[in-house]
């Protein structure tokens, strides 16, 4: 019997190791998700911020649109 008792508090404790383990490596997964996208975010607004950046900018009459002004 006491073999049993042993047994059982055994199971129980690798259980709940195993559960604690479970949601330690579901955050750390949830973790590296939101990083990934946080990342991908500003790569995006460089990108962005790059395609933008037309420096200096003048008005051609001739079509009616601003374009950048040669260096």
């Amino acid at each position: 019997m006491p073999q049993f008792l042993i047994f059982l508090v055994a199971g129980a404790g690798i259980a709940a190791g195993a559960r604690w383990v479970a949601r330690n490596l579901e955050r750390a997964a949830e973790e590296a998700r939101h990083m990934a996208d946080e990342a991908e975010r500003q790569a995006e607004a460089a990108r962005s911020a790059k395609a933008r950046d037309l420096g200096s900018l003048e008005y051609d009459t001739a079509t009616g649109q601003y374009r950048p002004k040669p260096h």
